[in-house]
């Protein structure tokens, strides 16, 4: 790649029930396995829990979950993505980490008129590689799982 330094984006990669996602470096804190989950009584389905990470607490979001996809079989280990937003941590829970991949801020398209919905409403655009789609997330549509709380 001959681009600029400033026409390069660099994101870390997630798989999610197999499909591929990106999540753009400057918003990724850490990547953990996460251990012993306390529960939220009467939180939204997709929040996965509370765990302590270094002495803060972080929440842990499901992603299997907010993405509407079915539970892994088995009792898989996974890993987690840590994140920021608005003052608190968060742990994005992933089936497995990838690499960081610099891609160039052109080859990122809209989302695809066919994207499954539950990847489009928490897509920032996709980026078309070798036979796949690396979905970019974004990262505060991801978080934002208030207002079904507040429904509730």
């Amino acid at each position: 790649m001959n681009e600029a330094p400033e026409n390069i984006i660099e994101y870390v990669t997630a798989t999610v029930g197999g499909q591929l996602f990106g999540l753009p470096i400057s918003r990724v804190q850490d990547v953990f396995v996460p251990d012993r989950l306390t529960r939220v009584p009467l939180a939204p389905p997709e929040i996965a829990g509370l765990l302590n990470l270094r002495g803060r607490i972080v929440t842990a979001i499901d992603m299997r979950r907010r993405l509407d996809l079915d539970a892994p079989a088995g009792d898989a280990s996974r890993m987690a993505v840590g994140v920021e937003s608005k003052g608190e941590s968060y742990g994005l829970l992933i089936d497995v980490i990838g690499e960081v991949m610099k891609l160039p801020v052109s080859g990122c398209e809209d989302n695809p008129i066919n994207l499954d919905p539950g990847l489009a409403r928490v897509s920032a655009g996709v980026h078309r590689l070798d036979g796949k789609l690396l979905v970019v997330l974004d990262v505060d549509r991801v978080l934002d799982v208030a207002p079904a709380a507040e429904a509730a």
